[in-house]
């Protein structure tokens, strides 16, 4: 990763511009041509250093609600409880982790009722107990590189 995508993934952080054309804007920011951002941006995505690129949504401003989820899975079952849980469209994002708690993913519903009823479904589905954390506090953690 040289300066110039150190740059862009900086600047691609802040106030991404929401226009028609964002990245001709972005590039025109970062005096790049759009095709050289383009090819820049998707090279990151294709070799891993960005995992995903898109928006991030505040789903209770929107009227929505959503929590971290934990569980233990015991290694024979672990694919089979990933591609369960992979399966319910309300999980925005799973990890699985070298820990105790092995299945941590991100569950986001319309109401809370409806929440609770995906996490009841989880752990029928998966017939292991669903942990559910719900956010407390809300913290914005950017990567930055220096200049």
């Amino acid at each position: 990763m040289d300066q110039i995508d150190r740059n862009i993934i900086n600047r691609m952080q802040e106030d991404f511009p929401v226009c028609e054309f964002p990245f001709a804007v972005l590039a025109e920011q970062l005096n790049l041509q759009e095709e050289e951002l383009l090819q820049r941006v998707q090279s990151l995505l294709d070799d891993g250093t960005l995992s995903r690129f898109g928006p991030l949504y505040n789903i209770e401003k929107l009227g929505g609600i959503y929590c971290l989820v934990a569980m233990q899975v015991p290694e024979h079952d672990l694919e089979q409880v990933i591609e369960k849980v992979n399966a319910y469209p309300e999980v925005a994002h799973n990890y699985e982790r070298a820990h105790e708690f092995n299945i941590w993913f991100v569950l986001a519903a319309e109401t809370e009722l409806q929440l609770k009823q995906l996490l009841e479904d989880i752990e029928k589905q998966s017939a292991y107990p669903v942990y559910a954390m719900p956010k407390l506090d809300e913290y914005f953690v950017g990567l930055k590189f220096n200049a």
